[in-house]
C-alpha cells in the first residue's frame, strides 16, 4: 500500500470543514481544502451523513503508524454526487450513493480474485492514506467500482452502517462460517460489528441458538432484542463465560464462533468455546499476539479464518434492506449534527458505558 503524504491545505482554495487526525490522542474540527478531481477515474461526493468506527479510535491511540497527523479521517458515508471524472461511466452527477470502506479498481489480480481490500491501487485507503469522510466533501477513487447508488427506498441515514459494519459481518463472520439452518453461534463482542453478525445470522439462517457475549447491560439487552437467545457479560471472566455457554447449548461447544474484539482474553474465549467441527471466524483487529491451543484443537476437526472485508456484496446487502429482510437502523443509537462531530467522538469513546452502538453525523 502507497503512504501518500498529507496534502498541503492551502487556505486561498475553497474551503470545507473535516475532522483531522492532529497527534496521537487529538483530533481536530477545521477548515481544511475542499478536494478536487486528481484522476479520471475519481468522483468528488457532498456528503450527507458518515459515522465513526473502531478503526478510527486506533488512529487516535496511535495504533495505524501508516495514517499520517493532518489526515482527514472516516471511512464510511452517504452522499450526493457532485463532480465525476471522465473516466467514470456508470454513474452520474447527482446520484445518491453509499460509499464502501474498499476503494477498488476492480481490475488488478488482487480485485478479480475478490480480494479488494487488498487493491494494489486501493484498498482501506479513505481516511487512512488519503483523506476520508469525515468532511462536507470527498475524493473518492475508482468511483465506479467503489460507489453504490442507493435505491430510493432505501433509508439514506441508516444507509451508513452498510459502509463497513454489516459487509464486515457479513463477509468475515457469516460467510466464512458455513452457516446452516440450526446451527449454534456464540458472538463474543457486542459493538456494532457484533451486532450485525447476530442480525444477519438470525434473519438469514435461522440458527437453533445464539449466544451473544459482550459489555454493558444496553448493548446486551440490544443484543436480545435483536434476537440473542441468551446474552452473558464477559465482566464474568472466561471460565464462568465458557460454563455459562455451555449450559445454554446443551452442554456442548458452538457450531460457529465470532471474534468481533480483537484482545487475547477474547481469542482464548472463541477457542475455548468450540464444539466438534466448529468454525472460528475472527473479525477483532488484533494488536498484540495470541497463544493458539492448537494442542487442545488439533483432533477437534476446527477451521480458524481471518480476513479482512472487501466490500463485494454491498449490492446483496442494499437488496436485503430493499426487501426489508434486514434493517441497518437498528444499530444506530446515536444522532449528531456534523458541527458536534467532536462531542459524537467523545461519546463513541465512551462505548458500552455511554450505552453507544453505531453513531450517524448528519451535515448540518
Amino acid at each position: 500500500m502507497t503512504i501518500l503524504p498529507v496534502p498541503s491545505r492551502n487556505s486561498s482554495s475553497p474551503q470545507m470543514k473535516a475532522i483531522v487526525f492532529k497527534e496521537v490522542g487529538a483530533i481536530e474540527f477545521v477548515n481544511v481544502t475542499k478536494p478536487q478531481i486528481q484522476h479520471p477515474t475519481d468522483a468528488i461526493v457532498k456528503l450527507l451523513h458518515t459515522s465513526i468506527c473502531g478503526t478510527d479510535l486506533h488512529i487516535m491511540r496511535g495504533n495505524v503508524p501508516t495514517c499520517l497527523p493532518g489526515r482527514i479521517l472516516g471511512h464510511e458515508g452517504v452522499g450526493v454526487i457532485e463532480t465525476l471524472g471522465s473516466g467514470v461511466s456508470n454513474l452520474q452527477v447527482g446520484d445518491c450513493v453509499l460509499i464502501s470502506c474498499i476503494s477498488a479498481c476492480g481490475t488488478c489480480k488482487r480485485c478479480r480474485a475478490g480480494m479488494t481490500s487488498h487493491c494494489t491501487t486501493g484498498g482501506w485507503i479513505l481516511g487512512h492514506t488519503i483523506d476520508g469522510t469525515q468532511a462536507e466533501y470527498v475524493r473518492v477513487p475508482h468511483a465506479g467500482f467503489s460507489l453504490y447508488v442507493l435505491p430510493p427506498s432505501v433509508d439514506v441515514q441508516s444507509a451508513v452502517a452498510l459502509s463497513d459494519a454489516f459487509p464486515t459481518a457479513y463477509e468475515c463472520a457469516i460467510l466464512p462460517g458455513n452457516l446452516r439452518p440450526g446451527c449454534t453461534i456464540a458472538v463474543v463482542g457486542a459493538g456494532p460489528v457484533g451486532l450485525a453478525v447476530l442480525v444477519l445470522a438470525k434473519k438469514l439462517f435461522s440458527p437453533r441458538n445464539i449466544v451473544l457475549i459482550g459489555k454493558g447491560d444496553h448493548r446486551l439487552n440490544a443484543g436480545k432484542n435483536l434476537g440473542a437467545d441468551h446474552v452473558l457479560s464477559s465482566l464474568l471472566g472466561n471460565d464462568p463465560i465458557i460454563e455459562q455457554a455451555m449450559a445454554a447449548n446443551d452442554g456442548e461447544g458452538f457450531d460457529v464462533v465470532v471474534e468481533c474484539v480483537g484482545i487475547p482474553e477474547t481469542f482464548d474465549l472463541c477457542q475455548r468455546l468450540l464444539g466438534l467441527g466448529g468454525i472460528l471466524t475472527n473479525v477483532g483487529v488484533h494488536g498484540t499476539k495470541v497463544d493458539l491451543h492448537l494442542q487442545d484443537l488439533w483432533a477437534k476437526n476446527i477451521c480458524i479464518t481471518s480476513r479482512l472485508v472487501d466490500t463485494t456484496t454491498l449490492g446483496d446487502l442494499v437488496s436485503l434492506v430493499q426487501k426489508e429482510r434486514i434493517d441497518p437502523a437498528l444499530l444506530i443509537s446515536h444522532r449528531f449534527k456534523f458541527s458536534d462531530i467532536t462531542n459524537a467522538y467523545e461519546t463513541f469513546k465512551a462505548g458500552s458505558s455511554s450505552d453507544v452502538l453505531k453513531v450517524v453525523i448528519s451535515m448540518d
